[in-house]
């Protein structure tokens, strides 16, 4: 089977379980530790609702998103094309590998840098990073049936450690101390939410190729928002208390100044290493299947290779102070997308796609293949996110361009039937 094509019934073997420890595992980053860094100057108590919140408003539209792809058994880019058309589902393909290959370079940068911290200096980043590159092309290598026990390993040791740096980080410095820290906000309130929501958001453009191996829909959509939101928002809130108690939302002086002076340097080197690998995985497996949407020929194997080697290529050149601006682009791409995604499946379609608006090729589908409706919403949502985020928009970015492209796109549409929009 190609890993960009749908996937028989006998390979739909995933339970909600399943799918709790494999976003768990994605949500335990040093990306999430370090944005969580970020919301530091609103304190403890605005820092952990912002995160809560943010946590609860991204989670519902990422798992949503994977139900499409549980139903009908299609990766996340194959599962646009019901609203955007055969060819329309071309660009958020090419947005895709383009923000996969940046995840990827984020967070083997992150790894190597944080590895590197802990041990070996400065002088080993690269060989950190590459090394981190090669485990991570790996463990996407080993396919789905090696994901289940990996996972099971990966994120019950990652719990354990991350619950020991929680507990070492309000040991020390205590709870009244974290919760009288000083509130300087260096940003509105509603672009700290925009922050979280991003994350969540991130991952709605391939979900689904991970949903569409669920055994049952309502299991994999279960398991994915509760896995990502416990785990994810304990990721951020550890961020958050780290950085407050350190003065420092660089991982690798968190993990040193917190477990270093513990004598758990090691432990700190197998957060690294493990939450680089049960997280990026998923980028450099979807980056592939994202390519395989754009070229059906090319195989699995080097398509994971090639995922894996760029991203690495690019994480020895990343320049890491562009990542708030980054996770800022991908909310304003991806939520109106899946907002006009969602609406047209949802509400339009009434939850259900023929095998044909999602397959049919060498016709002309909606106007040669494009829904210009779709596209036009979808930019119209993209240009809303942009403008809100520029004029720091006090109801924030992400929902009213989510919102706003659904409520164009229907309104566009009116109760026209799928047949209608055929040529």
């Amino acid at each position: 089977m190609s890993i960009g094509g749908p996937v028989a019934d006998t390979e739909r073997n995933l339970r909600e379980w399943d799918f709790f420890l494999l976003w768990a595992g994605a949500a335990i980053s040093l990306s999430e530790i370090w944005a969580g860094g970020l919301l530091a100057p609103f304190g403890l108590s605005a820092g952990l609702g912002i995160i809560l919140l943010g946590h609860v408003i991204g989670n519902t539209p990422m798992a949503l998103g994977g139900l499409i792809g549980s139903r009908h058994g299609v990766p996340a880019i194959v599962s646009t094309r019901g609203a955007l058309g055969n060819r329309g589902s071309i660009l958020p393909a090419v947005l895709n590998i383009v923000q996969l290959v940046g995840w990827t370079a984020v967070m083997l940068w992150i790894g190597g840098q944080a590895a590197a911290g802990l041990a070996g200096g400065a002088a080993s980043v690269r060989g950190w990073t590459i090394g981190l590159g090669v485990l991570t092309t790996l463990w996407a290598l080993a396919g789905p049936r090696a994901w289940r026990p990996l996972q099971k390993i990966g994120v019950v040791l990652l719990l354990l450690l991350s619950l020991v740096l929680t507990a070492v980080a309000v040991s020390t410095y205590g709870w009244r101390e974290l919760w009288a820290a000083p509130r300087t906000p260096t940003m509105p309130f509603m672009r700290g939410l925009d922050l979280v929501i991003a994350m969540p958001i991130s991952w709605l453009p391939l979900v689904s190729d991970y949903a569409r191996f669920a055994r049952a829909p309502g299991g994999g959509l279960r398991g994915t928002w509760w896995g990502y939101f416990l785990v994810g928002s304990w990721m951020f809130a550890a961020g958050l208390v780290a950085t407050l108690a350190t003065g420092s939302a660089a991982p690798e002086t968190m993990l040193m100044q917190l477990l270093g002076a513990h004598r758990l340097l090691w432990p700190a080197v197998v957060i690294v290493l493990l939450s680089t690998a049960t997280t990026t995985f998923l980028d450099v497996y979807s980056n592939a299947v994202s390519a395989q949407s754009l070229f059906p020929k090319l195989g699995t194997r080097p398509a994971v290779a090639i995922a894996g080697a760029v991203g690495t290529l690019l994480a020895l050149r990343l320049d890491a102070t562009a990542y708030e601006g980054f996770l800022l682009f991908i909310g304003s791409a991806f939520c109106p997308l899946f907002g006009v995604v969602l609406a047209d499946y949802l509400l339009l379609k009434g939850g259900r796609y023929q095998a044909e608006d999602l397959y049919r090729r060498g016709c002309y589908w909606y106007v040669a293949g494009v829904n210009v409706r779709a596209l036009a919403a979808w930019a119209l949502g993209f240009g809303l996110y942009r403008l809100c985020a520029t004029a720091d928009f006090a109801g924030g970015s992400s929902l009213p361009s989510l919102l706003a492209a659904a409520l164009v796109y229907l309104a566009m549409s009116g109760r026209r039937t799928p047949d209608e929009f055929k040529t």
